[in-house]
């Protein structure tokens, strides 16, 4: 349980650093690293990355949103299929984060795994 919150809060911070001087994709990163270095078991490896990145990118996409009266954000919902609600459309923006995320993470897990095992041989 520990390394679970410690993975989440390390996936949120590398996050946000990466975030200041990198593309979308560096959450991809973000996850990947916490991976490696804060082993997880089992579907905790692809849930804990996944819910850290659907809450950094809801909280961020909100914090952004909000100094704008979600103008953008509402106009974008009208164009998916959202019915014109900003906040649909930011939690749909966090799964998508947190998906790519929870697979990096598992991509990341196996590296590690290959990694150990080549370090045995």
């Amino acid at each position: 349980m520990r390394k679970n919150i410690i993975n989440f809060i390390v996936t949120i911070i590398l996050a946000y650093l990466l975030s200041l001087v990198m593309p979308w994709w560096s959450v991809m990163i973000a996850s990947i690293a916490t991976a490696l270095f804060i082993p997880l078991k089992k579907s905790a490896v692809f849930f804990i990355p996944l819910l850290a990145i659907l809450l950094f990118w809801f909280v961020y996409s909100y914090l952004l949103s909000s100094g704008n009266d979600f103008t953008l954000a509402k106009r974008i919902a009208v164009l998916l299929p959202l019915g014109g609600n900003p906040y649909v459309l930011m939690l749909v923006t966090g799964i998508i984060g947190g998906l790519a995320a929870g697979i990096s993470a598992i991509f990341g897990k196996q590296l590690s795994l290959v990694l150990n095992h080549k370090k045995q041989l």
